[in-house]
């Protein structure tokens, strides 16, 4: 009985034990991958684009047969990474990291599942036994599309899951709040066309075709692209590959390219999509092309073929930065096929590279059995093969794996050096890295700094993208005939500002006739003094080139060392400044004035002072003959006062000559205005005594006495005396000053006076011209007087040509240019005041001189009644002794008390 009772408790404990052993949940599906694994205290999960075909049937189970010999490298660059880590003693001592890589298939869904099984395990049941411990994967390596990479961060970034991406530079993945647990080794493409944009600007490229994939990479950098080369030119056009691409797609876009204008083509894609694209370009024949490759397709070793060159040869591509890994070759080398299910990429690799099939795979891809010839053994050797595998000239890609990796490892390394009470979490605690979570392994890759084994600094900004460096690679044939994708230059962000871009131009290949960089521009550039005029409808870069108006300039504009010759305004030069003929400098513009070593000053100077010598000679000849009868028939106090104020007029033509000045501006309207109001004042004078005194009785008439010589010069003075308080008034409340005028004329600057006042300057004209006026018309009325030495006629003469000059002066003033002005001036008082001296001197210096017998006539009468005969000058001509005598005698000086005449 006993015995029964313990076998019943035994029973009892046991059935207890197999409940809480009982599976609390069941996997709903187990996805068929294909991978790589490697156990390890800590695990890294990865995905790569192994598979080049594919086939994904309606539950997305990849089928490869065909793995890409330079993807398989990178993931197995990602085993070397580990495996060096591990034989590495100061890096994460006794801890072994394993891995576990799988092929999405170049398809989402198929990535998405792989991450899916990486975070959730591959266990078929989970019970309370699997949640202790490490989760599956600490962090995630890729994936190297941006479209997975976004899809796959959305769900790594619920957990806090690290991923560091090897490939996917899309801008979008450096929203960090979207985006939170994302890193990148490779630069984002902000920075992948900011350095296209270099190259662009470098070449002088305005016109720009673009082409770009139908998935977050292609759209987020063609928008990116399109800000960016508004600044420095203009799109040609903008052309999207379908993710489908049909016959009819393919077609039109080959099309666009075709008829464009734009010889350079910028394109974000990868190897397999251009491939299918550069099938119809090399059928079309389309070779006057420059393509400019993104880092997707510009180390494609599927693209860089020998038939592919007549289209694609001298293509400028922005790549990877790369680097040697040391005792890389000799790993990929090694590399052994073995039976287990989870390293199946690898008998898929060997299988392909030698042509066989292993036994275990059963049948072949027809279903019949496969042949002893074509069976694998595994002891084949790599050593002789030379694919893109064994290939590490240009371990781009390669190197971001191997960083990636390392960046993982530092932060896995900077968290068990965690002291206790120094850590970033809670209270200062640090992570325990027997049950290390995810979150906590991303915490410390923010803060990831150091210096790798090729001594490059690897760390992630605050977005957690790497430092920007990037090769510039230019696609060339070698003398075996391969195409040889070199490295010309870099691009380095983090140089000194203007110096990011440095190219090996001598070592660059241009696939063109004349081996030159081409042009691709929308329209020449415009030469200096030109300007763009956009041609509407059309882009800006697109354009007419229309020359600057006088006195606008356009010059070259110089941006960052490179020297534009587009100017798309004309700058109008300063005042005292004129563009030059090639309208491309602003010159100083010709200062001119009427100076004394000019031409036209020194005819001037010329004929004003002769008009001054021959005014003096007047003076003197008429003080000389004071006593003759001409020059007393003609007042001869008048007549000297007549000939010193022309002087004055001759003489103030030389202040208008010569710079102006503060003091010469204001001399020369002032003695303008006076020297000639006392020229008019005179002949005025004289002509109101001509008029008196021919209309004055016979002897006995008192009239002259009413208007002698103290009312003459009284007369005279107060004429003057209102000019000159015109003046003043002038003088005192807005007088001439100097200016420089260049408005007139464009091309120079006018030294001239301006009046100041205008008021005061139309007094001083319109007085002058009010006794021109009077005068003129009183001597109009005395000019039938009789005509021997009257000279109302000669006055009327003289103030003819005085008025006739100036009305004319008015005109001819207004439309001289320049000096012209002046001069226009000055010859108006030349000629008025030769006019009024030849005119009233000239008859009687010709008696005084040159007929000296006229100047003794006298006429003489005896009267009947016996008086003293008295003597008369009379104006009739030559009169015999014993005829009457005439009615009007010119009676200069009045009735003597004697009855004789004192002429």
């Amino acid at each position: 009985m006993t015995v029964f009772l313990y076998l019943w408790v035994l029973l009892t404990l046991m059935n207890q034990a197999l409940v809480i052993k009982k599976p609390l949940c069941k996997i709903q599906d187990q996805f068929i991958l294909n991978g790589l694994y490697k156990e390890g205290d800590v695990i890294l999960g990865a995905t790569f684009e192994i598979s080049f075909k594919t086939v994904v049937p309606e539950l997305f189970i990849c089928v490869s047969n065909s793995p890409d010999y330079q993807v398989f490298q990178w993931a197995q660059t990602m085993v070397f990474a580990i495996e060096e880590i591990n034989r590495n003693t100061s890096l994460l001592p006794n801890i072994t990291l394993g891995y576990r890589i799988y092929d999405n298939c170049v398809n989402l869904p198929v990535a998405l599942r792989a991450a899916v099984s990486l975070i959730g395990g591959l266990d078929d049941t989970i019970s309370d036994y699997n949640c202790e411990g490490l989760p599956p994967i600490v962090a995630f390596v890729g994936d190297p599309t941006s479209s997975s990479s976004i899809a796959i961060s959305r769900i790594l970034g619920l957990f806090r899951v690290p991923m560091v991406s090897y490939f996917a530079t899309c801008l979008c993945l450096s929203n960090k709040k979207e985006y939170p647990s994302f890193f990148r080794t490779i630069p984002s493409d902000a920075f992948q066309v900011t350095a296209m944009m270099e190259i662009i600007k470098y070449f002088k490229w305005t016109w720009v075709g673009l082409i770009a994939s139908d998935n977050d990479y292609g759209q987020y950098a063609m928008r990116n692209f399109n800000e960016e080369m508004k600044a420095i030119g203009c799109l040609a056009f903008s052309e999207t590959i379908p993710k489908i691409m049909t016959k009819e797609n393919l077609l039109r876009i080959v099309s666009v390219i075709k008829e464009s204008t734009a010889k350079v083509i910028v394109a974000f894609s990868t190897g397999l999509e251009m491939s299918l694209f550069m099938k119809e370009m090399i059928h079309q024949n389309i070779t006057d092309r420059q393509w400019i490759a993104s880092e997707g397709w510009s180390t494609s070793t599927l693209l860089a073929a020998r038939d592919n060159f007549n289209i694609l040869g001298g293509t400028l591509g922005i790549a990877v930065h790369s680097g040697q890994m040391k005792g890389l070759t000799n790993f990929l080398l090694q590399v052994r096929p073995d039976l287990d299910p989870n390293n199946n990429l690898v008998m898929q690799f060997w299988e392909r590279m030698f042509a066989c099939k292993f036994v275990e795979s059963g049948v072949n891809d027809s279903g019949s059995i496969i042949s002893d010839s074509k069976k694998c053994t595994g002891l084949e050797s790599l050593e002789g093969t030379d694919t893109a595998y064994s290939d590490v000239s240009n371990s781009r890609i390669s190197y971001n794996i191997y960083k990636a990796v390392y960046s993982l490892a530092h932060a896995l390394h900077n968290l068990m050096a965690c002291e206790h009470g120094k850590g970033p979490f809670e209270n200062k605690s640090c992570a325990n890295i027997a049950n290390l979570q995810p979150w906590q392994l991303l915490q410390y890759l923010k803060n990831v700094d150091f210096i790798n084994q090729l001594g490059e600094r690897v760390a992630f900004d605050e977005n957690g993208d790497a430092l920007a460096i990037y090769d510039i690679v230019n696609w060339q044939l070698d003398k075996s005939g391969t195409v040889n994708i070199k490295t010309i230059g870099v691009f380095d962000k983090a140089a000194i500002f203007g110096k990011e871009l440095f190219l090996q131009e001598n070592s660059m290949f241009w696939k063109f006739d004349n081996g030159r960089c081409p042009q691709s521009i929308c329209s020449a550039s415009c030469l200096p003094g030109t300007r763009k005029a956009i041609r509407k409808g059309q882009p800006v870069c697109c354009f007419d080139c229309i020359p600057c108006a006088n006195g606008e300039i356009s010059i070259s504009i110089v941006k960052s060392g490179q020297t534009e010759r587009h100017s798309i305004e004309c700058v109008q030069c300063s005042d005292d400044y004129w563009s030059n003929l090639e309208k491309t400098w602003c010159v100083l513009k010709e200062v001119e004035f009427l100076s004394y070593e000019d031409s036209m000053g020194i005819a001037l100077t010329t004929l004003s002072l002769s008009g001054t010598c021959l005014s003096i000679c007047v003076l003197t000849i008429f003080i000389y003959y004071r006593n003759t009868p001409v020059v007393k028939a003609n007042n001869s106090e008048l007549s000297f006062l007549l000939l010193i104020s022309l002087t004055l007029c001759f003489v103030c033509a030389l202040c208008f000559i010569g710079k102006p000045s503060h003091v010469t501006c204001m001399l020369r309207h002032v003695m303008f205005g006076i020297s000639f109001v006392l020229c008019i004042s005179c002949i005025l004078v004289k002509t109101i005594v001509v008029i008196m005194a021919f209309k004055a009785t016979l002897p006995g008439n008192n009239i002259m006495k009413w208007f002698g010589a103290a009312q003459q010069r009284g007369t005279v003075f107060f004429f003057t005396f209102i000019q000159s308080l015109i003046c003043i008034i002038w003088l005192s409340t807005a007088p001439p000053f100097p200016v420089r005028n260049s408005k007139n004329i464009n091309t120079k600057i006018i030294l001239e006076c301006d009046i100041g006042s205008l008021t005061g300057f139309s007094c001083l004209l319109g007085y002058i011209g009010l006794l021109a006026c009077i005068c003129f018309l009183l001597a109009f009325l005395a000019r039938n007087l009789p005509d021997t030495f009257n000279e109302a006629r000669f006055i009327t003469f003289s103030m003819l040509i005085f008025c006739a000059v100036w009305i004319t002066f008015i005109p001819a003033y207004i439309s001289s240019p320049g000096k012209y002005t002046v001069a226009v001036e000055i010859f108006a008082i030349l000629a008025s005041s030769f006019g009024v001296l030849l005119s009233i001197f000239a008859p009687k210096c010709y008696i005084i001189l040159l007929k000296p017998e006229e100047n003794n006539k006298r006429c003489v009468t005896v009267p009947t009644d016996g008086r003293t005969p008295q003597l008369l000058f009379c104006c009739n001509a030559r009169i015999s002794s014993g005829s009457r005598t005439p009615k009007k005698c010119w009676l200069v000086n009045g009735w003597k008390q004697n009855g004789v005449y004192d002429l």
